[in-house]
């Protein structure tokens, strides 16, 4: 696979900053990327369908999918190879490889036939990746070209904390900027306008106050219940 400079420079940036972050990723994250699992059971996977993670880290949602749908096939894609160090070796642990498929690529621009042998997926999600990415509309459009007939896209990611104290509003996006995470402003209504540019629908749920936002991209005329 051939990657562009850009995509050689985020993936030594993410090193970087998971090198020594993915020993303690899984351990630390569970107390603020709130939301995951609740992302995981909406994916309402009936059978043997196909999942997609873009930026799946350490593998905790894909294993975590894995046992709530135990007939699906599911893929991991990810930038980092330090991060995929420990997906890899976690996905081996419990007895995964046959189900799950692990690959580097960037989220923007990589070639899903050549890294798994599918061009389609019936789910393909983002968790607390966007705000990671300065490209994220290319990663969304990127990964919507992907979706299976009726398939959707989910995304959950951090908020802008609307209900919080400014003080305290200030004081998250400080610390979230030394992992390199910058919440989209006006995450609702930049998704809306791109997933109508792209022909989709989209429905957004804002989560725990403005702490995170919880989004679903699907073609228009498949029912949407409401998330």
């Amino acid at each position: 696979m051939t990657q562009t400079l850009g995509a050689n420079s985020a993936a030594r940036k993410m090193d970087r900053i998971y090198r020594r972050q993915r020993f303690i990723y899984d351990a630390t994250r569970r107390y603020y990327l709130f939301g995951r699992d609740r992302l995981i059971s909406d994916l309402g996977i009936l059978g043997r369908e196909t999942i997609l993670e873009i930026g799946c880290g350490t593998a905790r949602n894909l294993t975590a999918a894995a046992r709530y749908y135990p007939e699906a096939t599911l893929y991991g894609l990810d930038v980092s190879e330090e991060m995929l160090r420990s997906a890899r070796s976690k996905v081996a642990r419990q007895g995964l490889e046959k189900r799950i498929t692990i690959q580097a690529g960037d989220a923007t621009t990589f070639n899903a036939v050549e890294l798994f042998g599918a061009g389609h997926f019936d789910r393909i999600f983002f968790s607390y990746v966007l705000s990671m990415i300065p490209s994220w509309q290319q990663a969304v459009q990127h990964a919507a070209a992907l979706l299976a007939p009726a398939g959707f896209l989910s995304i959950i990611d951090f908020g802008d904390f609307s209900g919080y104290p400014a003080l305290a509003c200030r004081a998250q996006l400080t610390w979230l900027r030394r992992f390199s995470v910058t919440p989209i402003p006006a995450f609702e209504h930049k998704i809306t306008a791109l997933a109508g540019q792209l022909g989709f629908a989209s429905c957004t749920e804002t989560l725990y106050g403005g702490y995170a936002f919880l989004t679903r991209i699907e073609q228009r005329g498949i029912p949407n219940p409401q998330i």
